[in-house]
């Protein structure tokens, strides 16, 4: 699963001109869902020599990725950044399934998309990351889009003057922040070649639940 994870101060869904989904201050959540592939281990017996999926609904909902990700200030003072979780100021939190954040862009001008994982498999992967999503934190508090729909997504960035300047920044203020997140436990890889034993890997780091975070200050 990869993921992009905005600071919003609002933000909606519509579909065909009706607002399905909305939220206030909180977090943008687009979802994107990759193929799950198998890659062989030889460090451990023939029995196991499969490693587990690439990637795990919850893993992506803990306390390590968007729920506990803590990106918003201290209320009691704001110069003191990266301080609060969602949950800790009772933030709302936008999901929005979005395959093309699996796109390949290595090679021609035409984005590559074979690394989304298929329209139903994706669907239900998605309803677990989502299920996860609210027993970790408040069902009313985790909003959707409409999974497939032609959405229009709308929001607002979170950005703050400071009443100080900022501890990190020394500016007095504050955002955009996003962030991007890859749940992957192993990178994609290419189907073995017929006959051959050893799978022919990609460049993409096979680093456990990499976070990337970029923020504009």
């Amino acid at each position: 699963m990869r993921a992009v994870i905005q600071r919003v101060a609002s933000a909606s869904v519509s579909v065909d001109g009706e607002v399905i989904s909305q939220i206030g201050r909180g977090l943008m959540v687009l979802v994107g869902i990759g193929r799950e592939q198998m890659i062989q281990r030889p460090t451990l017996p023939p029995s196991r020599a499969k490693c587990t999926p690439a990637w795990s609904p919850k893993a992506a909902a803990d306390r390590r990725h968007s729920l506990s990700l803590r990106v918003f200030s201290d209320p009691g003072d704001e110069s003191k950044m990266w301080k609060k979780s969602v949950k800790d100021i009772d933030g709302d939190v936008l999901c929005v399934s979005q395959f093309t954040l699996m796109a390949q862009t290595k090679k021609g001008s035409k984005p590559d998309f074979h690394n989304a994982m298929a329209t139903t498999d994706s669907r239900a992967l998605y309803s677990t990351f989502l299920d996860a999503m609210r027993r970790g934190y408040k069902n009313e508090k985790i909003q959707d889009g409409r999974f497939g729909a032609m959405m229009n997504v709308s929001l607002t960035n979170e950005v703050r003057f400071l009443s100080a300047p900022s501890r990190e920044t020394n500016l007095p203020l504050q955002g955009p922040v996003t962030f991007t997140i890859d749940s992957r436990r192993w990178e994609y890889i290419s189907e073995p070649p017929s006959g051959t034993s050893t799978p022919k890997t990609s460049t993409t780091s096979a680093a456990a639940s990499t976070l990337e975070a970029s923020t504009v200050e």
